[in-house]
């Protein structure tokens, strides 16, 4: 039996795998902004799952950066709480179980890749554009290998301006500071999805394109699967993102397949299951 996490910087999942394929009913509650509480919180809810049954293994994704040896969360920009602790240990008492870390991004992507809308594809890139921007390679059902993870939200897409200066988005120096929930938030005064003029949202797909296309200009996938609640109904629509792309990347013959996410809130927790799997046979 798994115990599967997933640690958003608003929101954490967990939810138990009795059988090594299929996960049952997850509990959904508001991740505390406190290191300690979010630890307690975690414990309890396990506790309440496993119901006096014992699992073997624990493994899932926090919304931030984690030391090389992903034993310590080094940065989480809405997880300040959590930040330079020392999270495997704290998890691993929690559960009582040897645990398996990544970053959550990664985690959702593996999640798309093996059982979402990049499943049967070799090369998955995985974007997700929410309160932030982040996204993750998966190679061969695998998340590929890094120093540091992956951050192609922190990408420079507009260094001078030139990309904005004339435009309805008044967007930051980066990918993220431009097409994040938090970024429109912040400059609008408003959420996203209380802004309804279409202007806006073309807009968005153009400025998302020029992000994509860096991200597929390096990684070279066969499928870009977006997912993240600015991609909603109310959000960037994706068929003006390829339109966009198609007048952008030429290098290559033709597009990757550009999709929507299949998995919705729970990506990463399928993420997860295939996570603590692989790392359980090493």
């Amino acid at each position: 039996m798994y115990i599967l996490f997933d640690i958003g910087g608003t929101n954490m999942r967990i939810a138990l795998s009795k059988d090594g394929v299929t996960f049952g009913e997850p509990k959904v509650i508001s991740t505390p902004k406190d290191f300690d509480l979010g630890m307690f919180a975690l414990k309890n809810l396990a506790t309440e799952l496993l119901a006096g049954e014992k699992a073997i293994a624990a493994g899932g994704g926090i919304a931030g950066t984690l030391s090389r040896d992903k034993t310590k969360f080094l940065n989480g920009p809405h997880l300040q709480g959590w930040n330079g602790k020392p999270i495997k240990v704290a998890l691993e008492e929690a559960f009582g179980v040897p645990t398996f870390i990544e970053n959550d991004t990664a985690i959702v992507g593996l999640g798309e890749a093996v059982a979402g809308s990049g499943k049967g594809y070799p090369i998955v890139v995985y974007i997700t554009v929410s309160t932030g921007v982040g996204g993750v390679r998966i190679v061969n059902e695998s998340i590929d290998v890094s120093a540091m993870g992956f951050e192609p939200g922190h990408q420079i897409i507009d260094a001078d301006g030139t990309l904005c200066k004339t435009t309805v988005c008044g967007c930051g120096l980066d990918f993220e500071s431009a097409i994040s929930g938090t970024a429109i938030s912040a400059r609008y005064g408003m959420k996203p999805f209380e802004i309804t003029d279409e202007a806006f949202w073309e807009e968005m797909a153009r400025i998302l394109a020029y992000g994509l296309n860096n991200s597929i200009v390096h990684w070279s996938p066969d499928v870009v699967v977006i997912g993240g609640s600015m991609m909603k109904k109310i959000g960037i629509p994706i068929d003006r993102v390829r339109a966009h792309l198609n007048g952008i990347l030429h290098i290559y013959p033709e597009l990757p397949v550009i999709v929507h996410s299949a998995l919705e809130d729970f990506g990463g927790l399928h993420g997860a299951l295939y996570f603590v799997k692989q790392n359980m046979k090493k």
